[in-house]
């Protein structure tokens, strides 16, 4: 009676070893990549720095010992104390919490700006290796318009000439990140554009949306996110900039740029009020340029043998 049970014990047995022996590269290759981490401190100490980051701006509203906008002026320009570790600001609004709020509206503005410049920098960079031709000439010359201006001041223009508001600050820092992506992705389209295989893709019948889709955009994927985990730091000090000039977010929302423009007054005898989300801006900057370096060690084909 109990031979039935023994055989199910020992099939279950050999296929949870075949599972694990067809999971055996995946395997390897976590292993090898927890290695390489170890390997580099600095990039461990970027991925402890991002992750402290991203777990406040996940649990900013339990963190937050008071409210980031109520204000009380009968206590503002207070000094940093066992109840208000980070001070108070002009307004007696409590700067811990403002800063700490601060950072789901930094994690917001990452995201979107990424993900919009991404998928702008890669439609044209693809399109534009893939055909190449006049199709490669135009848009790129477009993106050398864009290059030839400094990012900042670009950013600032086209913040200037919509309304200043958080909403457009993201818009217009997404039309000048995206130059970086469709470069790094219009090289990679024209070296795989040129491959046998893309050739025999090609003979077979597959249209050239297909291809760049399922093809050229898999491999552009690489570089893309090195280059986008580094250009984070960027965005969080565009950002801020265009908060510190009045042309992003705006009060009472706890922006860590606006934050700072708050105290610029205020910075002989209150220094509190700039020092604190300053050192925010600079720590987590910090830490997405440690993990960049980090992630494209790692990536590099030369370092993995």
């Amino acid at each position: 009676m109990r031979k039935p049970s023994s055989d199910k014990k020992i099939s279950g047995q050999s296929a949870f070893r075949e599972f694990l022996r067809e999971r055996k590269p995946m395997l390897d290759d976590v292993r090898h990549t927890v290695y390489l981490w170890k390997k580099t401190p600095l990039a461990l100490v970027g991925t402890v720095i991002i992750c402290l980051f991203l777990l406040v701006a996940l649990f900013a509203p339990l963190l937050a010992p008071y409210s980031p906008i109520a204000t009380d002026l009968s206590r503002k320009l207070e000094a940093p104390s066992a109840a208000h570790p980070f001070g108070l600001d002009q307004f007696g609004r409590d700067v811990l919490s403002r800063v700490i709020m601060g950072t789901r509206i930094e994690v917001s503005i990452i995201v979107i700006i990424s993900v919009i410049s991404i998928v702008i920098g890669l439609i044209v960079g693809i399109v534009a290796g893939y055909f190449g031709g006049i199709i490669d000439e135009i848009l790129m010359r477009i993106t050398d318009i864009f290059l030839a201006f400094p990012r900042l001041v670009l950013a600032m223009a086209f913040a200037a000439a919509l309304r200043p508001t958080l909403t457009n600050a993201i818009i217009a820092i997404s039309l000048v990140e995206w130059t970086v992506y469709a470069r790094l992705a219009r090289a990679e389209a024209m070296k795989i554009r040129s491959q046998p295989y893309i050739e025999a893709i090609r003979a077979v019948g597959a249209s050239n949306i297909k291809i760049m889709v399922f093809h050229v955009l898999p491999m552009s994927i690489s570089p893309i996110i090195v280059q986008l985990t580094m250009r984070m730091g960027t965005i969080i000090l565009t950002a801020a900039s265009l908060g510190f000039l009045g042309l992003g977010a705006q009060p009472p929302l706890p922006e860590w740029g606006a934050i700072v423009s708050d105290g610029r007054s205020y910075l002989m005898n209150n220094w509190w009020i700039t020092a604190f989300p300053g050192m925010a801006i600079a720590v987590t900057v910090l830490g997405f340029n440690l993990l960049g370096d980090g992630i494209r060690d790692i990536l590099d084909p030369r370092i993995r043998r």
